[in-house]
């Protein structure tokens, strides 16, 4: 099986994901689109994983390659019906490419946080055995606003309505870091955008605050984690 992963910025990769992938003896090919890699042809790729980033879907006047991704999302999606994984801009980038409608959420919804499923997420595979509600961290400003025609709303919070959902059989989108180990919060306050969206949540010098919670959560997150990359291994 062939992985193809999209990247934003070098310090949101797959995390936790990464360790499944290589207990299974699965190697991926990673794309740095921040750094002007290009997108190959994704014949050969099985299964595409989209990450988290800094940029908004509609900043494709700042990030032209944007509009590249976007077609190659909803070529893999729609038209070669294959496995999908977006995580946060991920997430977001699905519902674009494929007709929904994403822009700026009320406020930042950061911090270690809960989503609660809906009935079809209830039923749905990928979220089998997973607790509800989801522990999960958090760190976004920008959300669906509107999901794509045929999507299948499967998870949501207070402060935004569309965590999670499906489009056709196997394409996903989680708004939540499901990936989230213990590099994740250090390095994401090292990222100008994250550091402010961090503090106007929780306020000056709540880094070390937020690096400790997901510290005591991160049994919790890696047994979600896991149970989420074995599901969706199934569905492949």
């Amino acid at each position: 099986m062939k992985v193809l992963v999209l990247q934003h910025v070098d310090v949101e990769h797959p995390g936790v994901f990464r360790d499944f992938l290589r207990e299974d003896g699965l190697s991926w090919h990673t794309v740095e689109l921040d750094q002007g890699e290009a997108i190959p042809d994704l014949e050969p790729f099985d299964v595409m994983i989209v990450m988290g980033g800094p940029q908004d879907t509609w900043q494709e006047d700042q990030f032209p390659w944007l509009k590249a991704e976007k077609a190659a999302i909803r070529r893999f999606v729609a038209d070669m019906g294959r496995p999908y994984l977006g995580l946060c801009l991920g997430h977001q980038l699905l519902a674009d490419a494929l007709g929904g409608r994403v822009g700026p959420g009320p406020r930042p919804e950061v911090g270690a946080l809960t989503i609660t499923q809906t009935e079809e997420g209830r039923r749905d595979p990928l979220l089998a055995g997973v607790p509800d509600p989801i522990q999960v961290l958090q760190w976004h400003g920008a959300e669906v606003k509107a999901l794509p025609e045929g999507g299948v709303h499967l998870a949501r919070s207070d402060a935004c309505e569309y965590q999670a959902f499906r489009y056709g059989a196997r394409a996903y989108g989680l708004q939540c870091h499901v990936e989230a180990g213990p590099d994740t919060v250090p390095n994401w306050v090292a990222i100008p955008e994250y550091e402010r969206a961090l503090e106007q949540t929780l306020g000056p010098g709540s880094a070390l605050k937020l690096t400790s919670d997901v510290a005591a959560l991160l049994p919790t997150y890696g047994a979600t984690a896991r149970t989420l990359y074995n599901n969706f291994k199934a569905l492949i």
